[in-house]
Protein backbone atom coordinates (compact mmCIF):
# COMPACT_ATOMS: atom_id res chain seq x y z
CA UNK A 1 0.00 0.00 0.00
CA UNK A 2 2.39 2.67 0.86
CA UNK A 3 4.28 2.52 -2.92
CA UNK A 4 1.03 3.09 -4.10
CA UNK A 5 -0.08 6.03 -1.58
CA UNK A 6 1.05 9.67 -2.47
CA UNK A 7 1.83 11.10 1.01
CA UNK A 8 1.66 15.55 0.95
CA UNK A 9 2.52 18.08 3.65
CA UNK A 10 0.51 19.76 6.06
CA UNK A 11 0.25 22.15 8.79
CA UNK A 12 -3.18 21.76 10.06
CA UNK A 13 -6.34 19.61 9.16
CA UNK A 14 -9.12 20.71 11.84
CA UNK A 15 -9.95 24.18 10.44
CA UNK A 16 -12.41 26.80 11.83
CA UNK A 17 -15.42 27.62 9.62
CA UNK A 18 -16.28 30.62 8.67
CA UNK A 19 -20.13 30.02 7.82
CA UNK A 20 -21.57 27.43 10.49
CA UNK A 21 -24.56 27.72 9.30
CA UNK A 22 -23.98 24.29 6.38
CA UNK A 23 -25.73 21.93 9.19
CA UNK A 24 -24.34 23.33 12.44
CA UNK A 25 -20.59 22.82 11.71
CA UNK A 26 -18.01 24.76 13.56
CA UNK A 27 -15.00 23.13 11.70
CA UNK A 28 -13.85 21.62 8.52
CA UNK A 29 -11.45 18.06 8.76
CA UNK A 30 -10.42 16.85 5.23
CA UNK A 31 -7.64 14.06 5.19
CA UNK A 32 -7.39 13.56 1.68
CA UNK A 33 -7.07 15.53 -1.36
CA UNK A 34 -8.15 14.85 -4.45
CA UNK A 35 -10.77 12.22 -5.33
CA UNK A 36 -11.50 9.14 -7.46
CA UNK A 37 -14.98 9.25 -8.22
CA UNK A 38 -14.44 11.36 -11.67
CA UNK A 39 -18.26 12.99 -11.00
CA UNK A 40 -18.17 15.35 -14.51
CA UNK A 41 -19.38 17.66 -12.21
CA UNK A 42 -17.20 18.19 -9.06
CA UNK A 43 -17.02 22.07 -8.52
CA UNK A 44 -13.10 20.85 -6.57
CA UNK A 45 -12.03 20.40 -10.14
CA UNK A 46 -11.91 24.15 -10.51
CA UNK A 47 -8.89 25.92 -10.86
CA UNK A 48 -9.08 28.14 -7.94
CA UNK A 49 -8.15 25.56 -5.80
CA UNK A 50 -4.88 24.50 -7.13
CA UNK A 51 -5.58 20.74 -7.37
CA UNK A 52 -3.43 19.71 -9.67
CA UNK A 53 -4.04 15.77 -10.89
CA UNK A 54 -7.19 16.46 -8.95
CA UNK A 55 -8.80 12.23 -9.70
CA UNK A 56 -5.40 10.88 -7.53
CA UNK A 57 -5.73 10.94 -4.41
CA UNK A 58 -3.53 12.10 -2.32
CA UNK A 59 -3.14 11.99 1.80
CA UNK A 60 -2.08 14.41 4.22
CA UNK A 61 1.24 13.21 6.21
CA UNK A 62 1.14 12.32 9.60
CA UNK A 63 -2.29 13.20 9.72
CA UNK A 64 -3.60 11.61 12.66
CA UNK A 65 -1.37 13.34 15.06
CA UNK A 66 -1.87 16.88 13.18
CA UNK A 67 -5.71 15.83 13.98
CA UNK A 68 -4.64 14.99 17.60
CA UNK A 69 -2.47 18.43 18.18
CA UNK A 70 -5.49 19.98 16.40
CA UNK A 71 -8.51 19.33 18.44
CA UNK A 72 -6.17 19.53 21.54
CA UNK A 73 -5.65 23.44 20.91
CA UNK A 74 -9.21 24.30 20.33
CA UNK A 75 -10.72 25.99 23.13
CA UNK A 76 -14.45 24.87 22.34
CA UNK A 77 -15.91 21.78 20.76
CA UNK A 78 -18.19 21.64 18.02
CA UNK A 79 -19.21 19.92 14.99
CA UNK A 80 -16.83 18.62 12.45
CA UNK A 81 -17.38 18.90 9.24
CA UNK A 82 -16.00 16.10 6.62
CA UNK A 83 -16.22 15.74 2.85
CA UNK A 84 -16.52 19.15 0.92
CA UNK A 85 -13.34 19.21 -1.29
CA UNK A 86 -12.72 14.95 -1.08
CA UNK A 87 -14.74 11.56 -0.10
CA UNK A 88 -13.65 10.75 3.44
CA UNK A 89 -14.28 7.31 1.80
CA UNK A 90 -12.46 6.90 -1.36
CA UNK A 91 -10.58 3.55 -1.71
CA UNK A 92 -7.77 4.08 0.16
CA UNK A 93 -9.57 4.72 3.05
CA UNK A 94 -11.20 0.90 3.36
CA UNK A 95 -7.13 0.22 3.88
CA UNK A 96 -5.68 3.52 5.36
CA UNK A 97 -8.63 3.58 7.68
CA UNK A 98 -7.55 7.45 8.37
CA UNK A 99 -11.09 8.91 8.27
CA UNK A 100 -11.88 6.15 10.83
CA UNK A 101 -9.15 6.64 13.32
CA UNK A 102 -9.86 10.56 12.62
CA UNK A 103 -13.25 10.14 14.17
CA UNK A 104 -12.06 8.21 16.93
CA UNK A 105 -10.06 11.15 17.55
CA UNK A 106 -13.26 13.07 17.48
CA UNK A 107 -15.28 10.95 19.82
CA UNK A 108 -12.05 11.09 22.26
CA UNK A 109 -11.91 14.91 22.07
CA UNK A 110 -15.47 15.30 22.44
CA UNK A 111 -16.63 16.49 18.80
CA UNK A 112 -19.35 15.87 16.76
CA UNK A 113 -19.41 15.32 13.38
CA UNK A 114 -21.21 15.95 10.28
CA UNK A 115 -20.20 13.41 7.25
CA UNK A 116 -20.43 13.47 3.53
CA UNK A 117 -19.97 11.38 0.89
CA UNK A 118 -20.72 8.65 -2.00
CA UNK A 119 -19.69 5.67 -0.57
CA UNK A 120 -21.68 3.26 1.46
CA UNK A 121 -17.96 2.42 3.36
CA UNK A 122 -19.39 4.78 6.09
CA UNK A 123 -21.12 1.76 7.24
CA UNK A 124 -18.06 0.45 8.25
CA UNK A 125 -18.03 3.32 10.99
CA UNK A 126 -21.35 2.92 12.34
CA UNK A 127 -20.07 1.89 16.30
CA UNK A 128 -17.84 5.05 16.32
CA UNK A 129 -20.72 7.00 15.08
CA UNK A 130 -22.53 5.79 17.02
CA UNK A 131 -20.98 6.45 20.31
CA UNK A 132 -20.13 10.27 19.42
CA UNK A 133 -23.91 10.78 18.90
CA UNK A 134 -24.56 10.19 22.53
CA UNK A 135 -23.04 12.86 23.39
CA UNK A 136 -22.72 15.10 20.26
CA UNK A 137 -24.37 15.78 17.05
CA UNK A 138 -23.63 13.44 14.23
CA UNK A 139 -25.09 14.04 10.74
CA UNK A 140 -24.13 11.52 7.91
CA UNK A 141 -25.34 12.77 4.35
CA UNK A 142 -25.13 10.48 1.59
CA UNK A 143 -25.15 11.97 -2.05
CA UNK A 144 -28.21 11.00 -4.58
CA UNK A 145 -28.72 13.40 -7.24
CA UNK A 146 -30.46 10.49 -9.78
CA UNK A 147 -31.47 6.81 -8.54
CA UNK A 148 -31.05 5.74 -12.25
CA UNK A 149 -27.67 3.84 -11.44
CA UNK A 150 -27.18 3.30 -15.70
CA UNK A 151 -27.25 7.51 -15.59
CA UNK A 152 -25.00 7.89 -12.61
CA UNK A 153 -22.20 5.56 -14.29
CA UNK A 154 -22.30 7.89 -17.03
CA UNK A 155 -22.01 11.22 -14.46
CA UNK A 156 -20.45 9.63 -11.19
CA UNK A 157 -18.28 6.70 -13.20
CA UNK A 158 -16.59 5.26 -10.23
CA UNK A 159 -18.74 6.22 -7.38
CA UNK A 160 -20.55 3.42 -5.76
CA UNK A 161 -23.69 3.34 -7.28
CA UNK A 162 -27.20 5.12 -6.03
CA UNK A 163 -28.82 1.77 -5.12
CA UNK A 164 -25.66 1.05 -2.73
CA UNK A 165 -26.19 4.36 -1.58
CA UNK A 166 -29.40 4.32 -0.51
CA UNK A 167 -28.40 0.62 1.09
CA UNK A 168 -25.84 2.28 3.55
CA UNK A 169 -28.54 5.34 4.27
CA UNK A 170 -31.12 2.48 5.35
CA UNK A 171 -28.41 0.91 7.35
CA UNK A 172 -27.54 4.39 9.36
CA UNK A 173 -30.97 4.81 9.96
CA UNK A 174 -32.24 1.26 11.05
CA UNK A 175 -28.56 1.77 13.22
CA UNK A 176 -30.21 4.87 14.98
CA UNK A 177 -28.15 7.58 13.16
CA UNK A 178 -29.21 11.05 12.02
CA UNK A 179 -28.72 10.42 8.04
CA UNK A 180 -30.01 11.76 4.63
CA UNK A 181 -29.81 12.74 1.65
CA UNK A 182 -27.60 15.38 -0.22
CA UNK A 183 -29.53 16.33 -3.71
CA UNK A 184 -26.92 18.09 -5.17
CA UNK A 185 -25.98 19.17 -8.04
CA UNK A 186 -29.19 18.59 -9.70
CA UNK A 187 -27.91 18.46 -13.60
CA UNK A 188 -29.68 20.80 -15.57
CA UNK A 189 -30.75 19.10 -18.93
CA UNK A 190 -30.09 15.32 -17.41
CA UNK A 191 -31.54 15.19 -13.97
CA UNK A 192 -34.00 18.38 -13.73
CA UNK A 193 -37.12 16.51 -14.32
CA UNK A 194 -40.42 15.91 -11.63
CA UNK A 195 -40.35 12.21 -12.17
CA UNK A 196 -35.98 12.38 -10.79
CA UNK A 197 -37.30 14.26 -7.96
CA UNK A 198 -39.90 12.47 -6.68
CA UNK A 199 -37.84 9.19 -7.17
CA UNK A 200 -35.34 10.21 -4.75
CA UNK A 201 -37.72 11.62 -2.27
CA UNK A 202 -39.30 8.33 -2.21
CA UNK A 203 -36.31 6.64 -2.16
CA UNK A 204 -34.97 8.06 0.75
CA UNK A 205 -37.92 8.51 2.56
CA UNK A 206 -38.24 4.71 2.22
CA UNK A 207 -34.28 4.31 3.53
CA UNK A 208 -35.07 5.93 6.15
CA UNK A 209 -33.65 9.55 5.63
CA UNK A 210 -34.84 11.86 7.85
CA UNK A 211 -33.39 15.20 5.69
CA UNK A 212 -32.83 15.44 2.07
CA UNK A 213 -31.10 18.61 1.32
CA UNK A 214 -31.52 20.03 -2.45
CA UNK A 215 -29.55 22.22 -5.06
CA UNK A 216 -31.84 22.33 -8.28
CA UNK A 217 -28.72 23.20 -10.69
CA UNK A 218 -25.20 23.07 -10.47
CA UNK A 219 -21.87 25.28 -9.97
CA UNK A 220 -19.41 26.59 -13.58
CA UNK A 221 -15.70 28.06 -12.71
CA UNK A 222 -12.73 28.19 -15.01
CA UNK A 223 -11.53 24.34 -15.16
CA UNK A 224 -14.55 22.73 -13.62
CA UNK A 225 -16.59 23.88 -16.71
CA UNK A 226 -14.11 23.08 -19.68
CA UNK A 227 -13.59 19.31 -17.97
CA UNK A 228 -17.47 19.20 -17.62
CA UNK A 229 -18.20 19.99 -21.66
CA UNK A 230 -15.73 17.87 -22.00
CA UNK A 231 -17.43 14.83 -20.58
CA UNK A 232 -21.01 16.39 -21.54
CA UNK A 233 -19.88 15.64 -25.11
CA UNK A 234 -17.88 12.18 -24.42
CA UNK A 235 -20.99 10.79 -22.30
CA UNK A 236 -23.71 11.68 -24.21
CA UNK A 237 -22.63 11.76 -27.67
CA UNK A 238 -24.81 13.41 -30.21
CA UNK A 239 -27.65 15.38 -27.75
CA UNK A 240 -25.82 18.41 -28.09
CA UNK A 241 -25.84 18.83 -24.02
CA UNK A 242 -22.63 21.10 -23.62
CA UNK A 243 -23.87 23.70 -26.37
CA UNK A 244 -27.26 24.35 -24.38
CA UNK A 245 -25.22 25.23 -21.27
CA UNK A 246 -22.90 27.59 -23.09
CA UNK A 247 -26.47 28.87 -24.69
CA UNK A 248 -28.52 29.16 -21.48
CA UNK A 249 -25.49 30.01 -18.77
CA UNK A 250 -22.43 31.51 -20.62
CA UNK A 251 -19.66 31.89 -17.97
CA UNK A 252 -22.22 31.98 -15.26
CA UNK A 253 -21.09 30.52 -12.09
CA UNK A 254 -24.88 29.45 -10.74
CA UNK A 255 -26.20 27.24 -13.25
CA UNK A 256 -29.89 27.00 -11.80
CA UNK A 257 -31.89 24.59 -13.95
CA UNK A 258 -34.81 26.30 -15.92
CA UNK A 259 -37.08 24.19 -14.26
CA UNK A 260 -36.19 25.37 -10.71
CA UNK A 261 -39.39 26.89 -9.42
CA UNK A 262 -41.32 23.81 -10.84
CA UNK A 263 -38.78 21.07 -9.19
CA UNK A 264 -38.87 22.91 -5.88
CA UNK A 265 -42.61 22.74 -5.68
CA UNK A 266 -42.27 19.21 -6.27
CA UNK A 267 -39.59 18.50 -3.77
CA UNK A 268 -41.09 20.51 -1.13
CA UNK A 269 -44.46 18.29 -1.32
CA UNK A 270 -43.15 15.07 -1.80
CA UNK A 271 -40.92 15.85 1.45
CA UNK A 272 -43.78 17.67 3.71
CA UNK A 273 -45.59 14.29 2.27
CA UNK A 274 -43.61 11.73 3.76
CA UNK A 275 -42.43 13.97 6.51
CA UNK A 276 -38.19 14.39 5.30
CA UNK A 277 -37.19 17.95 6.54
CA UNK A 278 -35.39 19.89 4.26
CA UNK A 279 -35.05 23.17 5.61
CA UNK A 280 -31.90 23.53 6.97
CA UNK A 281 -32.49 25.59 10.09
CA UNK A 282 -34.79 22.10 10.90
CA UNK A 283 -31.91 19.83 10.00
CA UNK A 284 -29.69 21.31 12.51
CA UNK A 285 -32.45 21.17 15.05
CA UNK A 286 -33.46 17.93 14.57
CA UNK A 287 -29.62 16.60 14.64
CA UNK A 288 -29.06 18.53 17.58
CA UNK A 289 -32.53 17.14 19.35
CA UNK A 290 -31.01 13.65 17.97
CA UNK A 291 -28.22 13.69 20.37
CA UNK A 292 -30.36 15.21 23.06
CA UNK A 293 -32.18 12.65 23.39
CA UNK A 294 -29.38 9.55 23.18
CA UNK A 295 -27.98 11.91 26.18
CA UNK A 296 -31.05 11.40 28.06
CA UNK A 297 -31.29 7.52 27.35
CA UNK A 298 -27.92 7.19 28.95
CA UNK A 299 -29.61 8.47 32.56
Amino acid sequence: MSGRVEYIPAKTIVLRTKDTSWFGTQYSMNIYRGCSHGCIYCDSRSDCYHNDRFDQVKVKADALRIIRDDLERKAKRGVVGTGAMSDPYNPLEKELLLTRNGLALLEAYGFGAAIATKSDLITRDMDILTSISRTMPVICKLTVTTCDDELAARVEPRAPSPSRRLAALEELSRAGLFAGVLMMPVLPFLEDSPGNIRTIVERAADAGARFIYPAIGMTCRAGQREYYYQQLESQFPGQGLAERYRKRYGTRYYCTSPKARELWDVFQEACVRRGVLYSMGQIIAASRRSCETDQLSLF
